[in-house]
């Protein structure tokens, strides 16, 4: 006979509160081990939170809605429907009143009594070896006739996800599986990106409302303010575009996209310069295994995420295009990943699809540099033999980590990077 508690986890490193989106599981309900008990809201994601005890739901100590820290009690969970009535008494006794949610009271035998558990984000296998999955993905899998055990899981801590079943279903994930765009309420999926489109002031309402920051930006605030600690340096560097441009025609109809290319031409360079690829740590310089090239993505309802290009010096251009394809679509239709948008080594931010000619980006933490691109316009320049002629040129600024990355290693990386794209592009489809 036990009364367990149910906490809030901690679904990321840098997460230190999660919102409760929604409890999938009533107060009376029977919880049994595996079976999602709510939906917690991190910085990136909504995420499925499990239980790995049996039992019945006894009390939710706070409502769909509110911010909770990591590691509160938010729910208790009573072994036997004799310990609810107990453990509700415990509840009411040690949380505030107006947090605990109303419960209907007829699902609730008056004789039940206390019990907590603890529910966390599932591993991807027991003690056993079991393969874990996520209750949406066993009921897909069922759905679609797929081996859960031949899966290999993308979800926290390699858990099998309901995108893994209909990826390897080669089907498109169900419609009621993926969060719907309405500003307030979301349907989660375990690992599924859920940015909360930017509130409006709605019609007539004037300019001045306060309208508070979503999840996401809360989460750009975060890195924002820690980027002030890191000591940066700039470095700007002129590139000639003539030849990248004429094979961007010549291989777009093929699908070959201009941000794939880029981020080919800066995996190959990174390949010469490791310590551009690295990242501060308090012992030392983190040398990656991986070149990761993340690109900065603008989310149509608001937001930015950074989709990453994992090992992108060593795929292929058609290859590496038609992941990046997926990556935005699915960015797009939230159902990234955490490592798909978290891993990244180095940092692409192109502005120049907007027509800007120059500008600044701020480092992300965690990384050692980001590369801003600029727009590529016709230029007068000088040549060599002394004539005056028209170059498409574009500017790129890279801002790095100035502990671990001194001035001359960055001016090296943009000359070979300029080199590459005006003098052997053709490189890029090697």
């Amino acid at each position: 006979m036990a009364i367990r508690e149910v906490f809030m986890p901690a679904l990321s490193s840098t997460m230190t509160e999660g919102k409760i989106v929604s409890w999938t599981k009533s107060p009376g309900d029977r919880v049994e081990k595996g079976d999602t008990v709510l939906v917690v809201e991190s910085d990136k994601a909504d995420m499925d939170v499990e239980s790995f005890a049996e039992g019945f739901l006894a009390i939710l100590l706070f409502e769909a809605g509110s911010s909770v820290p990591v590691g509160q009690t938010i729910a208790l969970i009573a072994e036997t429907e004799a310990e609810i009535a107990e453990a509700k008494q415990r509840g009411a006794a040690t949380a505030p009143p107006a947090t605990i949610a109303a419960a209907p009271t007829a699902s609730i035998p008056a004789a039940a009594m206390p019990v907590a558990v603890t529910a966390t984000t599932a591993p991807s296998q027991e003690a056993s070896g079991r393969l874990i999955a996520s209750p949406r993905a066993k009921k897909l899998a069922k759905d679609m006739g797929v081996n859960l055990e031949q899966l290999k899981g993308t979800g926290p801590n390699g858990r099998v996800v309901a995108a893994d079943v209909a990826s390897a279903a080669g089907k498109p994930l169900p419609a009621n599986m993926v969060s719907p765009s309405a500003p307030q309420v979301i349907t989660a999926v375990t690992g599924v990106i859920a940015v909360q489109p930017t509130a409006a002031p709605p019609a007539g309402v004037p300019i001045a409302k306060l309208v508070p920051f979503n999840t996401l930006q809360n989460a750009v605030n975060r890195n924002m303010v820690a980027s002030l600690a890191v000591p940066t340096f700039r470095t700007g560097f002129t590139i000639t575009t003539d030849k990248l441009d004429v094979l961007y025609k010549q291989l777009k109809p093929k699908g070959v996209t201009m941000s794939a290319l880029l981020a080919k031409a800066v995996a190959m360079t990174l390949q010469k310069y490791p310590v551009i690829n690295s990242s501060f740590t308090d012992g030392g310089i983190q040398y990656h295994g991986a070149i990761n090239v993340s690109v900065a993505v603008a989310m149509p309802d608001g937001g930015l995420i950074t989709p990453v290009l994992a090992n992108a010096d060593q795929m292929d251009i058609y290859s590496l295009s038609r992941a990046w394809k997926d990556l935005v679509d699915r960015a797009r239709a939230k159902q990234l990943q955490p490592a798909e948008y978290s891993s990244g080594t180095f940092t692409i931010s192109n502005l120049g699809m907007f027509g800007v000619d120059k500008f600044d980006a701020i480092l992300p933490p965690g990384t050692g540099a980001i590369l801003a691109i600029g727009a590529s316009r016709p230029t007068v320049v000088a040549t060599s033999d002394g004539a005056i002629a028209v170059r498409q040129q574009m500017q790129v600024n890279m801002t790095a980590d100035h502990r671990i990355i001194y001035g001359a290693d960055a001016a090296a990386f943009l000359q070979d990077l300029a080199k590459l794209i005006e003098t052997d592009v053709n490189s890029l489809t090697m």
